[in-house]
């Protein structure tokens, strides 16, 4: 029996004590900066480790664990030992600052935050504005990730090490990830996904790729974004595949990584490919054997067809486009791998169902542009504390992307724009109204608005418009000096334009599209 032909499973436990049952020998993590190599045993038994540390802090079925680290094999191994406790795994994005993150894990409700060293005085700073917040486990000092010698593994695990008895086994419908998204209005919104969610959209992902034990997937992209858990962890788990885990992208070294550890396939946006087509030929010596990489994935925002024509002439790799969010667990559509592609689209549903809507809800013709709705086994039940979202984002029983697109006669999705004035920036979202109300605390601002301008790299910059007020006068560089204050760096506008006065519609709205047409 074919390991995508098995029965559904009822937890993302189950999932992996199941592989390692089946290959208990295989390599299944390799922790690229470390040269750290966990066998599927090795990587369970630190996941065992770890919920048992957790447990021992009184994590249970139903608690919530803040995830504020970067790329390493303890984040992974904090997720599964969150999942196998039945708690909430949150991550947290790592480039947020201080303020930035209180919201986040107080709405959560999370009792314990795992994080590392370096952002350990971020946590510590926040830690007075979440009431909530019990322990602060720093993953250095953990010993999450390290792995038992050789006579240790043959001792049965002791009670400390197992956490097993202490739990109940997590069911489909228990919530296993609670992660924030945010909106042009109002506060980060907790996306719920549980055990059911992830683990269909893992096999629909694993199945559409056709992913098999062979292939080795390289996790570049953050771990604080679905895409990463899923495209390239779950669903190589679900395939009973192996994963090659890197710090952060660097287009110097990834040729050298791919060829080192025979990677078959890594996850990818746009600003990625245009790098490695940049250092071209740099970046692949006559010793870099890419011979084994099957194709490369790229999502978050359309990729520029100029890119993507370019990385496949010069590497020889295809790149499949697909679409999703956090409310679909990750990947609504995907082109297909072999034959039919279309360049240009992001494919066609990979399991779930989708349509396109007008403003009424109600379903258009192909060709027509309207908002793309999904519902499926994959999709959020909601978000948490927050009915007023909810009720609009799930009405007429499907959930509202808020992105604008069509699909075409034979039933492939093209995304044109957004309904939301959301900027996409080399894979990150950023939010402008976020942007613009740090930037009305500036005692010299009148008005304030934020835009994403075309970049040829990061697809999107962040450009602010301001007014000051009268008989002020301020720098560029001054406004900028206070984003960085209090904005992640990647938030920050790169560059600042100065007005008269921004255009406003009847009501007063300041009129962001009429900034968009003027740079024009």
């Amino acid at each position: 029996m074919s390991l995508m032909s098995e029965q559904s499973f009822s937890s993302i436990k189950e999932l992996l004590e199941s592989r390692v049952a089946r290959f208990p020998e295989k390599d299944f993590l390799f922790s690229e900066c470390d040269e750290r190599v966990f066998t599927y045993r090795a990587f369970d038994d630190a996941v065992n480790r770890a919920a048992a540390r957790l447990a021992a802090l009184g994590i249970e079925h139903g608690s919530r664990v803040s995830l504020y680290l970067t790329n390493s094999a303890e984040y992974l191994i904090a997720y599964f030992a969150c999942f196998k406790l039945g708690a909430w795994a949150g991550p947290v994005n790592s480039h947020l600052k201080a303020h930035e993150i209180e919201f986040i894990i107080a709405n959560s409700e999370a009792t314990v935050v795992i994080t590392q060293t370096d952002l350990l005085p971020r946590i510590e700073e926040a830690r007075a504005a979440i009431p909530s917040l019990q322990h602060i486990v720093v993953v250095e000092d953990s010993g999450f990730g390290i792995q038992d010698s050789a006579e240790n593994r043959k001792k049965k695990p002791s009670a400390e090490n197992n956490p097993q008895s202490a739990i109940r086994n997590p069911q489909l419908e228990d919530v296993a990830m609670i992660i924030y998204t945010s909106g042009t209005t109002g506060k980060p919104k907790g996306v719920l996904l549980t055990h059911g969610n992830l683990l269909v959209n893992a096999r629909e992902i694993a199945d559409w790729l056709r992913l098999t034990e062979a292939d080795r997937s390289l996790m570049i992209m953050p771990l604080f974004h679905v895409n990463a858990l899923m495209t390239t962890g779950l669903a190589a788990l679900m395939a009973g595949g192996s994963i090659v885990l890197a710090e952060k992208f660097s287009a110097s070294r990834h040729w050298e990584i791919v060829s080192k550890y025979g990677v078959t396939y890594f996850g990818s946006v746009a600003t990625m490919l245009s790098l490695l087509n940049q250092t071209y030929p740099q970046g692949v010596s006559a010793k870099c054997d890419i011979s084994s990489l099957r194709f490369a994935l790229c999502g978050s925002a359309p990729v520029p067809i100029e890119v993507m024509k370019t990385y496949e002439a010069l590497f020889g790799c295809t790149v499949i486009e697909g679409y999703g969010l956090s409310e679909t667990s990750c990947r609504s559509t995907f082109n297909p791998v072999d034959e039919g592609r279309k360049v240009g689209s992001v494919g066609l549903p990979i399991g779930n169902q989708m349509n396109v809507f007008d403003e009424k809800d109600r379903e258009l013709p192909a060709g027509q542009v309207g908002e793309i709705v999904i519902r499926g086994a994959n999709v959020t039940g909601g978000y948490y504390k927050n009915d007023a979202a909810n009720a609009e984002a799930f009405r007429s029983g499907w959930f509202h992307s808020g992105d604008l697109g069509y699909r075409d006669e034979e039933g492939f999705y093209y995304i044109v724009d957004r309904k939301s004035d959301m900027i996409i920036r080399g894979g990150e979202n950023i939010y402008p109204r976020e942007i613009d109300e740090v930037l009305y605390q500036h005692p010299k601002v009148k008005d304030a608005a934020t835009i994403g301008v075309p970049h040829a790299l990061y697809g999107e910059e962040v450009k602010s418009f301001i007014v000051l007020r009268e008989g002020e006068q301020a720098t560029e560089d001054e406004i900028m000096a206070f984003c960085r204050e209090q904005l992640a760096d990647f938030k920050c506008p790169k560059s600042v334009a100065f007005l008269e006065d921004i255009p406003k519609g009847p009501t007063g709205k300041l009129l962001k599209k009429e900034l968009r047409e003027m740079l024009k």
